[in-house]
């Protein structure tokens, strides 16, 4: 486990399995067919897939083709979110929940790029898959319990941030 690891381990504590099912559970009670909050709950849906495969496949070329399906599906989230509903929540009385939410995803990506640099065979590559599935499954937590929730209820033009979220995703990762 690496310094930066210990740190965020240390700093963010993970909701349990129970509380992540509740927290996804009332946010897609919220979300209305089509919308940004349920385009991003579905990616949400995937990276959580996405992991559990990494997770569970053993051969090296099966972890570097687990890991190439994750960094796509995560960042064309990231980067909708970032490009469009972290601005969103910023101009709707959340602006520290916007800059933790870019903090922990450039944080995400920094721990990805160092995943591409530990043999996929090793017990060090699964080690820090674990530890970055850890922390955005923390981050997708915080969104779902909360911050997602107020900006459904009170951001404006939720038609046009529908349309952004869409095209900011499908430009980077196509229409998964």
């Amino acid at each position: 486990m690496s310094v930066i690891d210990k740190a965020l381990a240390a700093i963010t504590p993970q909701p349990n399995e129970e509380k992540r099912q509740e927290a996804t559970q009332k946010a897609r009670e919220a979300a209305a067919p089509g919308d940004w909050l349920s385009l991003a709950l579905d990616h949400h849906d995937q990276i959580r897939a996405a992991f559990a495969e990494g997770r569970n496949v053993r051969s090296a070329s099966d972890r570097r083709a687990a890991m190439d399906r994750l960094a796509l599906v995560l960042n064309g989230h990231s980067l909708a979110e970032e490009i469009v509903l972290y601005p969103a929540m910023a101009q709707n009385d959340h602006k520290v929940q916007a800059g933790v939410a870019y903090s922990e995803q450039t944080t995400a990506k920094m721990q990805m790029a160092e995943l591409e640099n530990i043999a996929p065979s090793s017990d060090a590559w699964l080690n820090k898959w674990g530890h970055i599935e850890g922390a955005v499954l923390t981050h997708m937590f915080e969104e779902e319990n909360g911050w997602f929730i107020h900006l459904k209820e009170k951001g404006e033009h939720q038609d046009r941030l529908t349309a952004r979220y869409k095209e900011e995703f499908e430009r980077y990762a196509g229409a998964l």
